[in-house]
């Protein structure tokens, strides 16, 4: 998959009417199509209310699969360490409430996206310097290091045992959690809405453009006066933020965190997803995420010792035969139909 098969669509040269100011505002209208996740996900609700707490996980990567998308997909920066910030906010959150009291949920959420976005903005200051092979091995690198700086800080984050003792208070007052998810499926529903929005709207303003700029020839956006350096740390930063806010709903929605919230294996998964859905497509998240989780939760039931061989199949199968992932191969489906029946 070449980087050109994930752009957005550029102004088409053929419509010389058309300004790029009206051009971009068409493409940040919604069109009726969009809205079918929305139906999906809050139809699944009264269809399967016995696996909300698996569709609350699905959310949560669906959400921390976005703040990756934004700068693998858009940006072009490769990141095998991405579960940092997810870790980050997570264990802000989590620090905050079995320490400190702190068991406001929204307040709690906003400062896992925070101190993930702190920590994203001194990293990748420096990381960004750097690309290719040498910017894969320093996040990756900046993951490791995180994960053993809070194995050896157990008193803080406890270690290879946990961290226990998270409570959250009702969602404003009212909503307290129960054992079916209801509360927190909603609940993580309603953020992922709001990210989403917000991730939409930069991937089509002119900031997003410059982006795809910056990814497919950064020499050209230096030769004419593009910050580069300053947009990447920005988009890096607003990256880690989501990657904080999902972390931070991990901790809430499940009341404990574990050293797994900063492993590889979770860079990893979300890399996955990403190549499975469509790298580079906002709803390849979503498909992704969903079809990441049920194989897992699927084949983890049929065969607990040998289930990531089967992933991994699917994995090759969507690589060899998928490049540009399930979602592209599904709009490629389309347009073929679409040129028969015309």
């Amino acid at each position: 998959m070449t980087m050109s098969e994930v752009q957005p669509p550029s102004l088409p040269t053929n419509s010389p009417k058309v300004s790029p100011t009206q051009y971009m505002h068409d493409r940040v209208r919604w069109r009726l199509s969009e809205a079918l996740p929305w139906i999906v996900a809050v139809g699944a609700f009264w269809v399967f209310p016995n696996y909300l707490v698996l569709g609350t996980q699905m959310i949560i990567m669906i959400i921390f699969a976005l703040s990756l998308d934004l700068i693998l997909g858009y940006a072009g920066i490769v990141s095998l360490g991405h579960a940092a910030y997810f870790g980050v906010g997570a264990y802000t959150t989590g620090i905050l409430s079995a320490h400190f009291g702190w068991n406001e949920p929204l307040s709690g959420l906003l400062m896992g996206g925070m101190v993930a976005g702190v920590f994203g903005f001194a990293s990748g200051w420096l990381l960004l310097r750097y690309h290719g092979l040498a910017l894969i091995m320093l996040t990756l690198a900046t993951s490791i290091m995180l994960y053993e700086f809070a194995n050896v800080a157990e008193v803080w984050t406890g270690g290879f045992d946990g961290l226990l003792g998270i409570t959250i208070d009702p969602i404003f007052g009212i909503f307290e959690s129960d054992l079916w998810g209801k509360t927190y499926y909603w609940y993580s529903l309603f953020v992922l809405f709001l990210v989403f929005l917000a991730v939409r709207r930069i991937v089509y303003s002119a900031f997003g453009r410059g982006l795809v700029g910056i990814r497919e020839n950064t020499k050209r956006m230096h030769a004419i006066g593009s910050p580069v350096h300053q947009r990447l740390v920005t988009i890096y930063v607003i990256s880690t933020i989501i990657a904080g806010f999902a972390g931070a709903l991990f901790a809430q929605s499940t009341a404990y965190v574990t050293l797994d919230v900063l492993s590889f294996s979770r860079s990893g998964t979300v890399v996955i997803v990403l190549i499975l859905g469509g790298v580079g497509r906002l709803y390849g998240a979503f498909i992704g995420s969903i079809i990441y989780m049920i194989i897992e939760d699927e084949l983890s039931r049929i065969s607990p010792e040998f289930w990531e061989f089967g992933l991994g199949l699917v994995l090759v199968l969507v690589v060899m035969f998928f490049r540009r992932g399930l979602l592209g191969a599904a709009e490629d489906a389309m347009k073929r139909i679409r040129g028969a029946s015309s």
